[in-house]
């Protein structure tokens, strides 16, 4: 659905050019949610605006539905921009407009008659819950129905692809979780194609299926969510994962395995165990103790979900036979947990 080959971006700067974008390669699959993410100043806004051509890229394709959007004449971009909606962070709302005239906008703007307007506007306010809000104004209403009038708008043309430029990073985490869900509900129903801009991993967390992470105006990591959560590579997508599940392990933990490391008469281990999807169900560390004859102290661990798939990890302290620990740590790795050997402690 979204293809994007070689983008660069670059904007003037006091002491000549600041490259915003560098060397975007990006494909996006019709019906799927993929979410960007990025610390503040790493290129997210951009890119989501380049797809839209908001942003006319320095250099590079922005392919859309089969369309090179970057090679099309004034008026057929214009047209191919109508089936891009675009959900903004500041909701962006005319504050001398109606909730139903604020949804109506896109509408009128393009010709389209009162009776259909009426039509489609009152069934895009049921869908986002705000029919009963149609006449308020938005100084009326709360942040959440703002963006929920936001989103209504961005659909009224009904478009292919939705883009969710940093949503819901103004609202309180109830409010978040909402606008999410009503997200994933409208990708479901109408298989509309999102690409969701954010700084938060735990919105990546709640409603992506597919992740990008992008630093200094490059992706560094890309991949399933899941997949990205439990086996990250890169330093930056650690550090933005610590924000829903901690990397680090507590002093009072520390303290813990410091003891534990230093007494015993057999050889210990610690070990960071990172598992998803099915070997989360199975009674793997338990296997472990009676196959291998192993003592297993669970230190610290934590445990969610992804879209109803379990993912997690934890730190276990194992204490047994040099040769039954290796043969162990071989046996959880066949298993599909990704095991991580932590010889030094701080």
């Amino acid at each position: 659905m979204i293809e994007l080959q070689g983008i660069h971006q670059a904007y003037a700067g006091s002491s000549g050019p600041v490259e915003a974008l560098r060397g975007i390669d990006l494909k996006v699959e019709t019906g799927e949610i993929f979410g960007v993410i990025g610390k503040s100043g790493a290129g997210k806004s951009s890119l989501v605006r380049t797809i839209n051509l908001l942003n006319r890229p320095t250099a590079g394709k922005v392919i859309v539905g089969g369309q090179e959007l970057s090679a099309l004449p004034a008026a057929e971009l214009r047209a191919a921009r109508r089936q891009i909606g675009l959900v903004f962070q500041h909701f962006n709302l005319l504050s001398s407009r109606t909730v139903y005239d604020n949804v109506a906008l896109p509408l009128e703007l393009s010709g389209t008659r009162p009776y259909y307007i009426k039509q489609r506007v009152d069934a895009l306010l049921d869908l986002v819950g705000l029919s009963e809000l149609a006449s308020r104004y938005p100084a009326q209403i709360s942040g959440g129905q703002k963006q929920r009038v936001g989103i209504a708008r961005a659909l009224a043309s009904q478009p292919k692809v939705l883009l969710s430029d940093e949503a819901t990073s103004a609202l309180d985490p109830e409010t978040t979780r909402s606008i999410l869900a009503l997200l994933r509900q409208i990708n479901k129903e109408f298989g509309l194609t999102i690409v969701l801009i954010t700084h938060q991993m735990q919105v990546i967390k709640q409603i992506a299926d597919r992740v990008a992470v992008l630093d200094g105006g490059r992706i560094v990591e890309q991949g399933a969510v899941i997949d990205v959560f439990t086996h990250p590579r890169e330093a930056i997508t650690r550090s933005l994962i610590d924000d829903v599940m901690p990397q680090e392990l507590p002093d009072s933990v520390l303290a813990r395995i410091r003891l534990l490391m230093a007494g015993g008469a057999a050889p210990g281990r610690l070990l960071r165990l990172a598992f998803a999807g099915d070997e989360s169900d199975q009674p793997l560390l338990s296997d472990v103790i009676r196959r291998f004859g192993l003592d297993l102290n669970i230190l610290h661990g934590q445990v969610d979900e992804i879209q109803g798939r379990p993912f997690g990890s934890l730190a276990v302290f194992v204490r047994g036979a040099r040769d039954s620990l290796s043969a162990a740590v071989d046996h959880l790795r066949l298993a599909g947990v990704r095991v991580q050997e932590v010889s030094h402690v701080q």
